[in-house]
């Protein structure tokens, strides 16, 4: 039995790291003294049900709810509703011990009983959650004991712990919500925040959790405020209405962002590039079944100008699906370099030719022109679509910007309505693990766009393969076949490798980054001393 049980010297210093994290309760000040700092997003927080989806953002969720595990920087794992878990050795069973003492925000207890009914609700509707390789996997969870919890897998699955350290769906919410109707549904977590208020398309409030476990954040209160349009988060934060703009690239542009950075008293952060910008081509319907026609989209746009006319420091050119510091994404392939004339004469030799005087060329009468779908609201995505549709414009492919609002655009991905598809990998713990699992899933742009690939179900097994494969060089070997193939295929278009953003201004002292992506670490933000 492989087990992970922290030694008696050496617990109390991890158990700080991983509430470095979770901090906790602490009476509230009076409200004359009450410290709130206020963020923005652009769409409301949902109904914050820990095992949903959209509507419900991954940010809120996390700061309500909480899981078994933590991911931590570097690919590790620290207790957090589990004290300790063992795994067996054939890799098929997880025995979690968990936390005593611990409640939810509305006093039921959290124990065992409690993570299976979750489980199982999570299990209930397996189709929903099948995109996580877990969830397909998992075949009973069983209470040993009260604080004793038992996760039998049908076979082995490597990042059973990835999975259950996510944002959702493996997160826990008092037992008796779980069946409650949606006027009487409460988000009662175990986690550091609850939510105290909501006016939707205005704002939510978050406050601290009187029943939580640790030590206490250092605002009483977080508002976030709905803001959908960029250019308005960036003169609220300028004008002082928001303290924090943190999260994914796109809330604000890159010039944006440094023209904010270098205001009086604010404090900017880039991570590290670790999330792809990228196209999915689909490869199942229109000119770009055409694998020749994919292999010219990647050699006409000029990636290293992206980098230097938009990116400007917040990230760096791809070449491959993920970025380089992700496990198993070092695989040596050919990058499809900028080359327009080559683009051409790929185009050319498959018959996709240029009458005289015409700006579109055809084949056998059909027009190359494709949908090039992006989110409408996003400023990053935006200007790269218009980049990419003026390079392909060059080698005579007509682009027809398709700018939806986010429901409306991951609605395309899933229905597989889409030329090319603004798309992104999901940074940790996600990559590379669970973004090549859901590429098996119908309803995820990947499996659209791998759809018309003679060798989709061998892709598909390969990759159940790999995240079944207990030896860390089977794994990189069945990881390197799966990449080299899609890159082969030209099914993605990577663009660039981005940072995530944190611009903090005066009265906060610092907003810093989760290891876990989707998640904005509200409990570690501190306001600036006087």
């Amino acid at each position: 039995m492989v087990r992970f049980r922290p030694a008696r010297d050496v617990r109390p210093a991890l158990l700080a790291l991983a509430f470095t994290l979770a901090p906790a309760f602490s009476a509230p000040a009076a409200e004359a003294e009450t410290r709130r700092v206020t963020l923005a997003w652009p769409s409301d927080v949902g109904p914050l049900h820990p095992h949903g989806y959209a509507p419900n953002q991954m940010f809120a969720q996390a700061m309500v709810y909480e899981p078994l595990v933590s991911y931590q920087a570097g690919g590790g794992f620290a207790p957090c509703l589990a004290e300790s878990w063992e795994i067996s050795p054939d890799g098929r069973v997880y025995l979690f011990r968990l936390r005593k003492g611990v409640t939810f925000a509305n006093g039921e207890p959290f124990d065992a009983a409690a993570v299976v009914a979750n489980i199982n609700a999570i299990l209930a509707d397996r189709p929903r959650h099948a995109w996580l390789g877990l969830a397909r996997r998992l075949r009973a969870v069983e209470a040993v004991d009260p604080h004793t919890v038992r996760l039998t897998l049908s076979a082995p699955y490597q990042p059973t712990l990835h999975e259950l350290s996510l944002p959702r769906p493996f997160r826990f919410i008092a037992p008796s919500q779980l069946s409650a109707p949606p006027g009487q549904f409460a988000p009662a977590g175990t986690g550091p925040w609850t939510l105290h208020e909501t006016r939707p398309g205005e704002w939510a409030v978050f406050r601290r959790n009187p029943a939580y476990r640790g030590p206490a954040p250092a605002f009483d209160e977080a508002q976030v405020r709905i803001i959908p349009d960029a250019n308005a988060r960036a003169i609220a934060f300028e004008t002082g209405e928001i303290d924090v703009i943190h999260g994914p690239s796109g809330l604000v542009s890159p010039d944006m962002f440094r023209r904010l950075a270098a205001l009086p008293g604010v404090k900017a952060r880039l991570s590290a590039p670790a999330v792809t910008l990228m196209f999915a081509l689909n490869s199942g319907r229109g000119p770009t079944a055409d694998r020749a026609v994919r292999r010219a989209l990647g050699h006409a746009v000029d990636r290293d100008a992206i980098v230097a006319s938009v990116l400007q420091g917040a990230g760096v050119r791809a070449d491959a699906l993920f970025a380089p510091a992700m496990s198993c994404a070092e695989v040596d392939l050919e990058p499809y370099r900028h080359d327009p004339q080559l683009a051409r004469r790929l185009l050319d030799e498959a018959g996709w030719t240029l009458a005289p005087g015409a700006r579109v060329r055809s084949r056998d009468g059909q027009p190359l022109q494709l949908d090039l779908a992006f989110t409408g609201d996003d400023p990053l995505e935006k200007m790269l679509a218009e980049i990419v549709q003026a390079s392909l414009a060059d080698i005579g492919v007509a682009a027809r910007l398709v700018g939806e609002d986010r429901g409306a655009a991951e609605a395309r991905q899933r229905e597989g309505r889409f030329g090319m598809a603004f798309h992104r990998t999901w940074g940790a713990p996600y990559d590379p693990y669970a973004f090549m699992s859901a590429m098996r899933a119908p309803a995820h742009a990947d499996y659209q766009a791998q759809s018309g690939l003679p060798d989709k179900a061998e892709i598909d097994a390969a990759i159940t393969a790999l995240l079944a494969a207990g030896d860390a060089a089977e794994r990189e070997t069945l990881c390197r076949r799966v990449l080299t193939r899609l890159h082969e295929e030209a099914i993605y278009l990577p663009l660039v490798h981005v940072a995530d953003m944190s611009l903090a201004g005066p009265g906060v002292a610092d907003a810093p980054f989760s290891p876990t992506a989707g998640e904005i670490p509200v409990r570690h933000f501190r306001p600036e001393t006087r």
